[in-house]
């Protein structure tokens, strides 16, 4: 199984964000870390805005935060979330065209698969992911 690049990023931005949970972190900031489209990232937190995963702030020292405290957020609920509308094979889309599906055999393999996946997903929370929070420097 392969997430798409929308999750990854968002998986990026959340563990960040969860190693200092009491910060507000600029997608911004989260991006140039990160290496990744400023623009896409700020799709990808609109969304997770949107169902309650982060808070926005907007202005200067605007950014995010997590909406709920990183062990009450699964892991499989950010994957459902971001990977939603994206289906593991063409057969599992509703409008999905394959011409071997009255008789195929595999998309029951693949969708116990993909559950599985997603269970184990499930057992995991953002702060089991959550990146080491960084170290003052010493002088």
């Amino acid at each position: 199984m392969r997430l798409t690049s929308f999750t990854d990023y968002g998986l990026r931005a959340l563990m960040r964000i969860a190693s200092d949970p009491e910060r507000v972190f600029s997608t911004a900031e989260i991006a140039e870390e990160f290496k990744v489209s400023r623009n896409h990232l700020n799709k990808i937190m609109q969304r997770l805005a949107h169902h309650g995963i982060v808070d926005t702030r907007r202005g200067a020292g605007g950014g995010a935060i997590l909406a709920r405290p990183a062990a009450e957020i699964g892991l499989g609920e950010i994957i459902r979330l971001l990977e939603e509308g994206q289906s593991l094979v063409e057969c599992f889309s509703p409008v999905g065209d394959c011409s071997v599906t009255p008789v195929c055999r595999l998309k029951y393999t693949l969708a116990a698969a993909e559950a599985a996946f997603l269970a184990e997903c499930d057992r995991k929370t953002l702060a089991d992911i959550a990146l080491p929070a960084e170290k003052p420097a010493i002088a």
